[in-house]
């Protein structure tokens, strides 16, 4: 009896061994197929990550490549009202300020072709800050017309940093009797040399446009060409105030001094440059 029990025990120990063989052999290609399963799912997750890059780096591509970029003849043909997309270079601004919470400034801005005016164009102060003379923007906005004066209004901008323009002042003495010529430099830094000071309101200068304004408001001044004819010049007291050079020395002008100017060429029912050097010879 003891025997049998003897064998019979030995007989179930081998086959619970060999069971646990088994369970341990079947339990082997398992691990592998996860382990390749795994492999197939990290390669899978890697190649949505290379096409989600490709599909974003096309969606670059293709809304750079629907910017076009109007050169400065394309933005003079335009009509009013309509959009227009300009690259072009600060060259001066006026004073930042805020309205509604919003902060804007004007710019006068240019490149080797033509000028833009920007007319109150929103901006953070720090990117205000940034735009120092001959940074590249570019400009989405709508062309507008006031006036006389051809400007965008509504712009937003980026600043781009692979290039930088400033322009030199164009002298425009032998056209300053001509309108229409003087026209194709709107907005342009120019200058004019030898002109007189003529009287204005009974003084050298007015502040404000009747004289009725103080010191600190605009001034406007009367100047003569060796024709006789005399044309209104303004200091913009936004862009150059009480405190800069310019607003002093015309301050300083007197009756019949001959003077130079330089500065961009506003208008307003007619050339009327916004002086930013004025220099009595």
């Amino acid at each position: 009896m003891k025997k049998f029990t003897v064998v019979f025990a030995a007989a179930v120990m081998a086959v619970s061994l060999s069971a646990c063989g088994a369970e341990e052999n079947a339990q082997v290609p398992e691990t592998e197929a996860e382990v390749v399963t795994e492999a197939e799912e990290v390669e899978a997750d890697a190649e949505a990550d290379a096409e989600d890059a490709d599909a974003e780096a096309d969606a670059d591509t293709t809304e750079e490549s629907d910017v076009v970029v109007m050169s400065y003849d394309e933005f003079v043909a335009a009509d009013v009202d309509t959009e227009v997309i300009v690259e072009t270079y600060v060259q001066d601004k006026q004073g930042w300020w805020e309205n509604e919470g919003v902060g804007m400034a004007t710019f006068y801005t240019q490149d080797k072709d033509g000028a833009y005016f920007l007319y109150n164009m929103p901006c953070s102060q720090e990117d205000y800050d940034a735009m120092v003379p001959g940074t590249k923007i570019r400009v989405d906005g709508f062309k507008a017309e006031w006036s006389g004066e051809v400007e965008i209004i509504d712009a937003t901008y980026e600043i781009l940093a692979d290039d930088t323009y400033v322009a030199e002042a164009t002298d425009l003495t032998d056209k300053i009797a001509d309108a229409e010529a003087l026209a194709d430099y709107m907005n342009q830094y120019v200058s004019f040399t030898g002109l007189t000071v003529a009287e204005r309101e009974g003084a050298a200068f007015t502040y404000g446009w009747d004289g009725s304004k103080s010191q600190g408001d605009d001034l406007y001044i009367n100047l003569e060409d060796a024709d006789g004819n005399v044309y209104t010049f303004v200091v913009e007291s936004y862009l150059r105030g009480a405190d800069t050079d310019v607003y002093q020395a015309v301050e300083a002008f007197n009756v019949g001094d001959t003077v130079d100017i330089t500065g961009f060429m506003y208008w307003y029912e007619g050339p009327q440059v916004h002086v930013t050097v004025a220099t009595v010879k």
